[in-house]
């Protein structure tokens, strides 16, 4: 708008003239001089359309420079706007960055000063706790502090009543010696009777306190012995609860999953040893003829019993030693069975047999943990007592597993460990790991099922050859091969089974009806039925 304020006016004003009279041609005009100091002589002439120049229109004057102004109005904006524009964009970035930047130190600053509430929470709460901590404390140190004056005012008085009576009999006496002497001097015919009078006195004063110290000294020695007693007891009930708490302790270092892997891996070494040594050799079909065969035939028969050595006796074994295998199982499993049945595996047969029944007494009328822990006591001061016992019991199963061995090789007809004693200690050489890894699992079951479980009874078990099949205590080893049929003939794994005293109060007519058995492993046998299928292969 300052532009059109900037209009000439006075070129406006002699438009203005021109254009009246230019429209009035009647009325003369002086044309306007500029100076005032104008000739006067000059002619006055009047003004005419031809002497007039033309006028310009105002009003498209006025459209021509309000266009102009325009133009350069919007030339102008152009110029302006892009500046504006980047300086609006800069500034509003520039705001939201600040704005960003101050919500990130609000939040950091949130986060601290939540960070530092909880810490002065947790500091507060603690300094409360010490602070309770240390009045409970000078409370109990006051308490303490006015028994221990008690104790010493007690100890003063006893002390100052102990003096008094130390002094009093002293005090009388030299008062009355003193008044001895003054009634000897003033009369002389009474001393006999103020000398008795005097001894008199002096003795019962002697005696009073005498009696009165003895009476003290025999206090304090009740105190004594009644504190000595009370010390006594406390330590007999302290022995005596120690002594209960070891005895009713049912605290396992085996669990009953880890009882039936050892007792697996024991079989898978006897079969492993089985299936080595039978490979190894060959049989013949005529038996070779001997002197003590009988004897031998006997021998097995005791462990194997009389129809599976029958069996092995008369069986030709040179094209399929399956049978043998199976015995040697047998023969195995029966020797170790055996063993650990014993109490002590090594130990005297006479001292096994009454360490047995003894046991089995306690187990029968005893709680579970009682009898538990005196048959780990025993079991552990016997090896204690005869610390070479497990290394003993280690060979000597070795050795007997060997001449089980070599007696089943030879009524089965086979011909190479029993040539010469050169062949039998190959025969040892090359097996005697394998049996000593045998033996020495056994001894470590022997001990975990002695010593280091204490809430049950574990038993390692096989069944006896010629006993009636029961598939609730025994397995099969052929039953995927038919049914089963027969007697057993011998037991190629050995089984587990437990057995626990159960905790009543109500008497039972029966002992055996306190006592739970489980099965936990079921024993492998072979069965009369498989025999037969053999001979069919």
């Amino acid at each position: 708008m300052l532009p059109v304020a900037n209009f000439h006016l006075r070129d406006l004003y002699e438009t203005t003239v021109e254009f009246f009279s230019l429209r009035s041609p009647a009325f003369p005009l002086r044309p306007l001089s500029t100076t005032d100091d104008s000739d006067s002589d000059h002619e006055h002439i009047p003004l005419t359309p031809r002497n007039l120049s033309p006028a310009p229109d105002p009003v498209d004057r006025l459209q021509k420079e309000c266009a102009d102004l325009r133009v350069e109005l919007h030339a102008a904006k152009r110029t302006h706007c892009p500046r504006a524009c980047s300086c609006r964009s800069i500034g509003a970035s520039a705001a939201a960055c600040t704005l960003y930047t101050m919500r990130r130190e609000h939040d950091i600053a949130k986060s601290e000063l939540h960070r530092s509430q909880v810490q002065l929470a947790r500091l507060e709460e603690r300094c409360k706790l010490i602070e309770k901590t240390l009045k409970d404390t000078r409370e109990s140190l006051k308490t303490r502090e006015a028994e221990v004056e008690t104790v010493r005012r007690e100890r003063d008085k006893l002390i100052a009543d102990r003096h008094s009576k130390e002094r009093q009999p002293s005090v009388t006496l030299d008062r009355r010696r003193s008044q001895d002497v003054v009634r000897h001097r003033s009369n002389s015919s009474q001393s006999l009777l103020s000398q008795q009078i005097r001894l008199s006195a002096d003795w019962s004063d002697r005696r009073d306190v005498d009696a009165a110290s003895q009476a003290s000294d025999s206090q304090r020695r009740a105190s004594d012995i009644l504190a000595d007693n009370m010390t006594t007891v406390s330590e007999e009930e302290r022995a005596q609860a120690k002594s209960m708490e070891t005895f009713l302790t049912k605290t396992d270092l085996w669990s009953g999953a880890q009882v039936i892997q050892a007792v697996q891996d024991l079989n898978s070494e006897i079969l492993q040893f089985a299936a080595s040594a039978v490979e190894l050799y060959t049989f013949a079909k005529q038996r070779p003829t001997q002197p003590k065969i009988s004897q031998i035939q006997n021998d097995v028969a005791l462990r194997l019993g009389p129809s599976l050595t029958r069996s092995l006796f008369t069986r030709d074994h040179s094209q399929d030693p399956m049978l043998v295998q199976i015995a040697l199982q047998g023969c195995i499993s029966y020797c170790i069975s055996r063993a650990l049945s014993s109490f002590c595996i090594g130990y005297q047969s006479k001292a096994n047999i009454t360490l047995t029944q003894l046991f089995t007494h306690m187990f029968q009328s005893e709680p579970q943990p009682t009898s538990s822990r005196w048959r780990a006591l025993a079991h552990k001061h016997i090896h204690e007592l005869h610390p070479e016992l497990g290394d003993y019991a280690m060979n000597e199963m070795t050795e007997t597993i060997f001449r089980w061995s070599f007696d089943l090789f030879l009524i089965c007809g086979s011909t190479s460990p029993h040539s010469n004693a050169s062949s039998r200690e190959a025969f040892r050489t090359r097996f005697g790991s394998q049996v000593k890894c045998i033996s020495s699992s056994a001894c470590r079951i022997a001990k975990i099922i002695r010593e280091e479980i204490m809430s049950t009874n574990f038993e390692v078990v096989g069944a006896d050859s010629g006993q009636t099949y029961d598939a609730q205590e025994m397995a099969d080893a052929f039953e995927d091969y038919g049914t089963p049929k027969g007697t057993v003939l011998c037991t190629t794994e050995l089984g587990l089974r437990c057995s626990t005293r159960k905790a009543t109060t109500e008497p039972t007519p029966s002992q055996e009806e306190n006592i739970e058995r489980r099965l936990l492993l079921r024993p492998k046998v072979i069965l009369e039925s498989a025999v037969d299928m053999l001979d069919q292969r």
